[in-house]
């Protein structure tokens, strides 16, 4: 068994990597993406740590789960069938294999997940 400590999110300690969602997906803006990746398992499907995205928007489809914690800012989620949801600071939720929709960020928001893939 192991332990892994995750760091402050404000003072992430690890490199950061950037990025943003594929082309193909989005929807408004021009988001940019900075993931913090804390952990990560050695069979490489499970993964914690922080993101941070830009404003803009862009449609989801998952095939893993997701924990989230919104640590700071505001961002819309709407599932494909009409529900739609606002998050912002402590605001916790998960995103389940199937979930079609779309994130819109409102204003720069971060998070802290765990992801773990199928």
């Amino acid at each position: 068994m192991s332990f892994a400590l995750l760091t402050d999110p404000a003072r992430p300690t690890v490199e950061p990597e950037t990025g943003g969602p594929a082309t193909d997906r989005i929807l408004s803006g021009a988001p940019v993406f900075t993931t913090w990746n804390e952990y990560e398992s050695a069979d490489g499907k499970r993964f914690a740590g922080v993101w941070r995205s830009t404003p803009g928007s862009w449609r989801i489809v998952y095939d893993e789960w997701e924990y989230c914690e919104i640590l700071e800012g505001t961002s819309a989620i709407s599932h494909a069938d009409g529900r739609h949801w606002m998050v912002g600071p402590g605001d916790r939720f998960t995103l389940e294999p199937g979930f079609d929709g779309v994130w819109e960020v409102l204003e720069t928001t971060t998070k802290r997940y765990v992801v773990i893939l199928p």
